[in-house]
């Protein structure tokens, strides 16, 4: 076994493996640190814009993945989106939403590192997954260039290759050989995103299972003044 075949071939299935599983029992052994531990309290700033361009930044850019790799092709051939207008759409999303999340996250890293309090507070993990996550930000972002010089020539061979790589991961019939003719700075941001997977149930990232997607639709809260009681 070669290290590409490793790298694209099993190393997918270890980090969802571990993704997985991690999750599951560290719900189950320490809920306890099934939290993202607000640093609000020691300092707010800088933390509601960063938090805020970093958040919404990549919550767009992982669904944004997730339907761009996930739709087969044919699917997006069929309500009439293109190769080039597919690809175009992932330029111009990716550089709008992954630049606000490197702007955020640049916020977040400096405010978590520089500020005393919070650094001498935070555990290691916490230094390491934030500085994880803007390593494969910038590496995503690096591939936009690449990704304008191929649709410049009209090229969409390496979307597709990416696309069918991730679902080939999915169906169980892995197929590294897709990516081999792809650009090496493809590779290594997919080797990043994937490593993400890997220590996401040892880091402060399980709260995103927790996230309170019941809060969109809730009814207002009803605040009375104590000179109605």
């Amino acid at each position: 076994m070669n290290l590409h075949y490793f790298l694209y071939g099993v190393y997918p299935y270890i980090a969802l493996s571990v993704f997985l599983l991690g999750s599951i029992i560290r719900f189950d052994r320490e809920q306890y640190t099934w939290k993202s531990d607000s640093s609000q309290l020691l300092s707010k700033a800088g933390l509601r814009l960063g938090s805020n361009l970093f958040h919404v930044g990549i919550i767009a850019v992982f669904f944004g993945h997730a339907v761009g790799l996930l739709t087969p092709h044919g699917v997006f051939r069929a309500i009439g989106v293109s190769d080039m207008a597919h690809q175009m759409l992932a330029i111009w999303a990716g550089s709008i939403f992954g630049g606000m999340c490197l702007i955020g996250g640049a916020i977040l890293w400096r405010r978590r590192m520089l500020n005393v309090r919070i650094s001498s507070t935070s555990r290691g993990s916490d230094k390491f997954v934030l500085t994880w996550l803007i390593a494969t930000l910038v590496l995503g972002l690096s591939t936009i260039p690449v990704s304008i010089d191929h649709a410049s020539h009209g090229n969409p061979g390496v979307m597709i290759a990416l696309a069918e790589w991730v679902q080939s991961i999915i169906y169980l019939r892995p197929n590294p050989a897709l990516l081999e003719s792809v650009d090496t700075v493809f590779k290594v941001h997919l080797f990043f995103g994937m490593t993400v997977f890997l220590v996401f149930p040892f880091t402060r990232l399980v709260h995103v299972w927790s996230a309170p997607l019941g809060y969109l639709g809730r009814p207002y809260q009803v605040v009375r003044s104590k000179r109605f009681h």
